[in-house]
């Protein structure tokens, strides 16, 4: 998943990414709520994670904007204020969660993961199949026709994103979203790098190649055969 961490407090919020990211997520962090308002239109992550004080724009206003902007990204608010009256106000507002600091770093994650399984595009599945591909995005498992595929983080990352969009265009930019950190300067060909390496572990030896160039666009995970 990537996710977008919206904390003034520098402790917390390299807690939250270092921890994110140990977990097997992309995190990147925003220290005001204007930047993270304005990272959040930009609509490419899973969850947002949105503490409720922040300068500028605080949390509640952040989240109402987005609302009001159509973008329906789940919401996780956390927040030093804890009574009944501000949970609901974060409710109305538009977060879809809320969790009140101090908190356990295990909570946070199993709230996230839970936001993004529930407004997941394929219907919040575990496990993505494509012919005989396979992919358990909780064990973190890929196999193909029953036979394992060992693939590194940033592979694994790029596998999820083109198995959820089976049989639409992923372009480059998609795949550099859904493998590396926001603030990451892409040098050369890094993504027909890592991209001809994962087609490798997935179609040498199969009479069917899966994955697809789309010439001057990006990649395609395809099941159809082709003559």
């Amino acid at each position: 998943m990537r996710l977008l961490i919206v904390e003034d407090d520098d402790r917390g919020g390299r807690y939250l990414v270092r921890g994110l990211s140990e977990s097997g997520h992309i995190a990147d962090r925003a220290a005001d709520g204007q930047m993270g308002l304005a990272l959040a239109l930009e609509g490419i992550y899973d969850v947002l994670i949105v503490d409720r004080r922040l300068p500028g724009l605080d949390g509640i206003a952040l989240v109402t904007e987005l609302r009001k902007r159509g973008i329906a990204t789940p919401v996780l608010m956390l927040s030093a204020i804890a009574n009944t009256p501000d949970r609901v106000a974060g409710l109305h507002a538009g977060c879809n969660d809320y969790l009140a600091k101090p908190y356990a770093f295990a909570e946070v994650l199993a709230r996230v993961e839970g936001l993004a399984r529930r407004a997941d595009k394929t219907q919040g599945q575990a496990v993505l199949r494509t012919a005989d591909l396979t992919l358990d995005t909780q064990a973190r498992r890929a196999s193909r026709a029953g036979h394992p595929i060992d693939l590194q983080h940033r592979e694994f990352l790029l596998l999820e994103r083109l198995m959820r969009r089976a049989g639409q265009v992923v372009t480059r930019s998609m795949l550099l979203e859904a493998a590396w950190d926001y603030d990451f300067e892409p040098r050369g060909n890094i993504i027909d790098m890592h991209m001809h390496r994962l087609r490798r572990k997935i179609d040498h030896g199969f009479e069917h190649q899966l994955i697809r160039t789309i010439p001057g666009a990006g990649y395609m995970l395809d099941d159809r055969e082709t003559s």
